[in-house]
């Protein structure tokens, strides 16, 4: 009997793709801005929906917060999912699920509607960022592995700035906002086609010329060769000061992203701005954080270029740009509009160039058969925050302002920044386990 039976996976070698790892990384980058523009539909239309169903903003906050509860923990589940699966696999599965659920988003006839279909898009849409870590740390040399991450991460930003231009415009010229999620959701089985037609793992990829897998394999961390010890698990992981200065450093930081992402066009309404004006604005903290993934991803494999370790290259990333955040402070007290799009994107821009260093992280410091799960973990502990903050957010706007909202999303960053750096570090002697890496 043949002991290796072929797979479906597997495929007969043809000829090379020059570069074959970014587009690779390319579609990773695809994947994220359907992702955002699946998710950001409904915060594009929540000046509609707000007054058609007459919610309040905790309302609002509490179907943001069942998107969040199922995003959380799915981050961790997703992780692990993937990890077994495999990235090929494992994708397929959680795309074709929240397209599906995105699209019959165009069915909610209500508040309690609404909840039940983003808790099942945050379930599928939780292991993305995972997903794509791992193929990061699968495909790209140490030294390019900011620039993968910078571009699939800056796919949220992209999608960012464009859901609002193409939800806003089906809505116009439909007059309805229920198409609106049906256009948007149908854009993930595209996708799917291309990952099925071109992903496989590097070592088994059909059409991967041997000079550029001898070029990642020589990129990668000796350590990563060799198979962990032993099977890898939750309560192993947990073990390591790593990981929980992963989940603790993305606990503080990732909520301003959400910030951005979930409540900017109803904190510009609050300011008085109309939906068409606050659209126009909508798109510029996007537009910075697209530009702070790849200064961020850049800046970091410049210094790694020459001759700085990986570690500290990472870590002077975040030193410069997790205060710079403090730069937010003035939009708590003005209203003037440009002032305020301006101070957000910078800020933004600075969490962006922060944000590709810690997705970063788990690659840099865990053996690639352990780098989804951790960053799932590291997920869930963004997740927790998140949830926290939604409905802290829900809550202080009705009944006071975004003035204090504001003022905190600028300062707590600068906490999550001491936590990566002080505990986010490969280890100077060999791991038994084999789990994580050192210097």
């Amino acid at each position: 009997m043949n002991p290796n039976p072929p797979s479906f996976d597997a495929a007969p070698r043809r000829s090379p793709i020059r570069g074959l790892r970014w587009w690779i990384g390319g579609l990773l980058f695809v994947s994220t801005i359907i992702n955002y523009i699946d998710r950001q539909t409904l915060s594009v239309l929540a000046p509609v929906l707000l007054v058609q169903y007459h919610w309040t903003n905790t309302d609002f906050a509490t179907i943001l917060i069942a998107f969040r509860l199922a995003y959380t923990f799915m981050q961790a589940g997703g992780g692990r999912l993937i990890d077994r699966l495999g990235a090929r696999r494992g994708l397929s599965l959680t795309v074709t699920f929240y397209s599906c659920v995105a699209s019959l988003t165009a069915l909610a006839q209500g508040l309690a509607s609404f909840r039940f279909f983003r808790f099942l898009l945050g379930a599928g849409e939780g292991p993305n960022w995972p997903g794509a870590t791992k193929v990061a740390s699968e495909w790209f040399p140490d030294k390019e592995r900011a620039w993968a991450v910078a571009m699939f991460d800056s796919g949220s930003s992209i999608g960012g700035a464009i859901a609002p231009f193409l939800a806003l415009y089906a809505y116009k010229m439909i007059g309805s906002w229920r198409p609106v999620f049906l256009v948007t959701g149908c854009l993930g089985f595209l996708w799917i086609v291309a990952w099925r037609w071109l992903y496989h793992p590097p070592e088994q990829h059909p059409r991967l010329a041997p000079e550029e897998l001898a070029y990642i394999q020589a990129g990668r961390t000796p350590e990563v060769q060799v198979a962990p010890r032993g099977k890898i698990t939750w309560r192993k992981l947990l073990r390591y000061r790593q990981t929980w200065g992963i989940i603790c450093g993305r606990f503080l930081l990732d909520p301003y992203w959400f910030l951005i992402a979930d409540w900017f066009a109803l904190y510009l309404r609050s300011k008085g701005f109309r939906l068409e004006q606050s659209i126009l604005g909508f798109w510029v903290p996007f537009l910075g954080a697209d530009l702070g993934n790849f200064f961020g991803g850049a800046l970091s494999s410049y210094w790694i270029a020459r001759g700085w370790s990986v570690g500290r290259s990472r870590r002077m990333v975040l030193l410069i740009f997790g205060p710079s955040m403090l730069i937010l402070i003035p939009a708590a007290f003005t209203s003037h509009y440009f002032t305020l799009v301006l101070v957000f994107g910078l800020a933004t821009f600075a969490y962006a160039a922060c944000s590709t260093m810690f997705l970063s992280l788990p690659s840099d410091v865990f053996h690639p058969a352990a780098v989804a799960s951790v960053s799932g973990l590291g997920g869930t502990g963004a997740g927790i925050g998140t949830l926290i903050s939604t409905y802290l957010i829900g809550r202080i706007s009705d009944r006071f302002s975004f003035q204090p909202i504001v003022i905190a999303g600028s300062i707590i960053p600068c906490l999550a920044t001491a936590v990566f750096v002080l505990m986010v570090r490969a280890r100077k002697t060999p791991d038994p386990e084999g789990i994580v890496l050192t210097f």
